[in-house]
């Protein structure tokens, strides 16, 4: 006779075919802003497990429509008294939300959490550009709802009950926590705790709405600048804003007035910690595939990394390996312990050297490449994941700067906008660096000669530090931020100018000290242009993102790939984070106008003609794309 185990209450069968051992029942519930993937997290889930899951989900619990939480809390109950597991299927962003699910919670029943922790701009992208959502919520109307529930964000605690909180930041953390899930076995458990939270120093997000409506306060009495500049602008444009907040069918589109935004000014100060420090990750050299002894090699490592301290300031160096068992790790961290290196600039790092931000969390703007002598991609390891990673034009740059390498030298390549190591990890530099081989099957085989070998590894970490030095005088303000980075433009993720494609060959350019190559006076004077932008934007204290606009609005001809229509005064580009179907930015090119508040009678003229570009824009964009669009036009700093 056959008997479904799985549909029996757990005091029944599930206790006898366990052998006495009671089968703990699960209420996960998943944290996170519409579009952050809650939904495909339950059904990765449920289709890979071998436990069995009942997904409670608010958007189609009333007959596959919308329904109430007293139904969710009524399903999810009949689901554990039947023996299952459940996943809360809501956004649960604040305590409030979460409580009573929280008491599903028994001495049977441990309650979790699984916090969806996406950007704010990545779910309101993925929210309109969605269709045939259970919920309905796509299209224009989804960004406002995303802004509006982020501003009540609650990130959840133990102490409200529950037994486990697992953080994910990025995708590649969902899918951690997928396989966590889906590979628990019906009498499985996991360990108590919090896990992937970050600092509580960082910054919570908060709705871009918030952010846009923030502006200066008005003296009392006086009526505020921004009101005064609308009253005296064309009454059409309210009138056509009114109508399209009133259409209801179509999509949606949006084009915001920026005088180059100060977008993220006080939010990089909030989220400044140590992830913004100037960091270069290096493997160990010559330790690997070219056999040098770890005890040597940890030895020179430490002394070496000693030596560097004092001249880096602010920056610091990880020693990174794949395994968490890696010899080399443990004895450079017990040496440098020993000889009480401060950890905070000199620490070691367990994780995959290309993905150190969106798997380890770590920001690194430059990363070290164990590099064969040919400078070639292949041979397995360290190299052959740095090139994969960094592209094709990555390797074409590291050809432009040598040929091959000698063991103990370095020499650092640019990254080129283009490469995916660059957009998605923010690494603005690779270091090749060559060191000393043991290994008779390789070129160059020293044999035993350590007393050669030694000196070559020190020569060959001294020009690696050496290199990254060079970065670190030609650009002081190394803080990358893929996530905020235009593609394919010529500012780097730390907001400065990189103009990589360009700056390339004036910049980064650095060879150990018997190869260093001399730079012309013009290149100079380009570097000089280039830190002097750096220096009028820095002293405003933007972010990286108001860097980017800036150096577009400033600088239109460095990239002609991002702009739509650039005139003397106005330059437009597309909103590199859509927040409906269309969305594009009319940036004025006129200095020292950063904000709302320091528009000025002189600034009408400026308003009107940027005001009748994004009419122009969206006739345009109405005629030739989508006629079923609805704009709404808004200014904001």
């Amino acid at each position: 006779m056959d008997m479904d185990v799985d549909n029996l209450p757990p005091t029944a069968a599930t206790t006898e075919a366990s052998g006495g051992k009671q089968r703990k029942r699960l209420v996960v519930i998943l944290v996170g802003a519409p579009g952050s993937g809650k939904s495909t997290f339950c059904e990765n889930v449920m289709r890979a497990s071998h436990r069995p899951w009942v997904r409670v989900c608010q958007d189609i619990i009333g007959n596959g429509k919308s329904g109430t939480k007293a139904q969710c809390l009524k399903s999810a109950t009949s689901a554990l008294d039947d023996g299952k597991s459940v996943i809360i299927d809501r956004c649960n962003l604040d305590r409030e939300q979460r409580a009573e699910f929280v008491k599903l919670g028994n001495p049977q029943v441990d309650v979790h959490a699984v916090v969806l922790d996406l950007p704010a701009q990545l779910c309101i992208s993925r929210s309109v550009k969605r269709t045939g959502h259970e919920g309905n919520l796509q299209g224009g109307k989804a960004a406002a709802v995303v802004n509006r529930m982020l501003q009540k964000k609650e990130l959840p605690k133990l102490s409200e009950g529950f037994s486990r909180i697992m953080f994910c930041h990025n995708d590649a953390e969902i899918q951690d926590a997928v396989k966590t899930y889906s590979s628990l076995e019906p009498f499985d458990d996991l360990p108590r705790g919090c896990f992937g939270q970050r600092s509580h120093e960082a910054k919570v997000q908060v709705g871009i709405m918030k952010f846009l409506k923030k502006a200066d306060a008005p003296s009392s009495g006086r009526t505020p600048k921004v009101d005064r500049v609308q009253r005296h602008l064309s009454p059409q444009s309210s009138d056509k804003k009114d109508q399209s907040s009133e259409r209801k069918d179509g999509g949606l589109g949006l084009i915001n007035f920026s005088e180059k935004e100060e977008m993220g000014s006080k939010e990089t100060a909030a989220c400044s910690s140590s992830n913004d420090i100037p960091t270069l990750a290096f493997p160990s050299i010559s330790t690997a595939d070219f056999q040098f002894n770890l005890d040597k090699a940890s030895d020179i490592i430490v002394e070496k990394v000693e030596e560097c301290l004092g001249k880096l300031g602010n920056a610091r160096l990880v020693l990174v390996d794949l395994s968490h068992g890696s010899k080399i790790l443990s004895l450079v961290k017990a040496k440098a312990e020993k000889k009480n290196i401060d950890s905070s600039k000199f620490f070691t790092f367990v994780g995959n050297i290309v993905h150190l931000f969106t798997k380890g969390g770590l920001r690194c703007s430059v990363i070290a490449n164990a590099a064969n002598w040919r400078l070639k991609p292949g041979g397995g390891g360290v190299n052959a994941a740095i090139f994969n990673a960094a592209g094709a034009d990555f390797e074409a740059a590291t050809k432009d700067r040598a040929k091959s390498l000698q063991p103990g030298h370095a020499v650092v390549v640019p990254l080129p906008s283009t490469s995916p190591l660059h957009i998605r990890e923010g690494v603005t530099h690779v270091i090749h660096v060559l060191g000393p081989n043991m290994n008779p099957q390789r070129p160059n085989c020293l044999g035993n000669d350590y007393n050669e070998g030694c000196k070559l590894l020190c020569k060959a970490y001294s020009s690696l530090f050496d290199g990254f030095m060079s970065i670190l005088n030609k650009q002081e303000n190394i803080i990358p931020e893929p996530s905020k980075m235009l593609p394919g433009s010529d500012c780097g993720p730390d907001g400065s100018n990189q103009n990589f494609d360009q700056k390339n060959k004036r910049d980064g350019e650095f060879l150990s000290e018997n190869s260093k190559k001399s730079r012309s006076s013009q290149n100079d004077a380009r570097v000089e242009e280039a830190n002097k932008d750096n220096e009028r934007t820095g002293a405003k204290g933007w972010g990286s993102w108001a860097h980017a606009l800036y150096q577009i609005a400033m600088h239109p001809e460095r990239h002609k790939d991002d702009t739509f229509e650039v005139s003397e005064d106005v330059v437009v580009i597309k909103d590199v984070y859509p927040k409906a179907q269309r969305h594009l930015l009319v940036l004025a090119r006129t200095e020292n106008l950063d904000r709302l508040s320091d528009v000025r009678q002189e600034h009408l003229d400026l308003l009107r003609r940027m005001h009748a570009v994004g009419l122009k824009w969206a006739e345009k964009l109405l005629q030739e794309d989508d006629a079923s669009l609805v704009f709404r036009l808004g200014y904001h700093s």
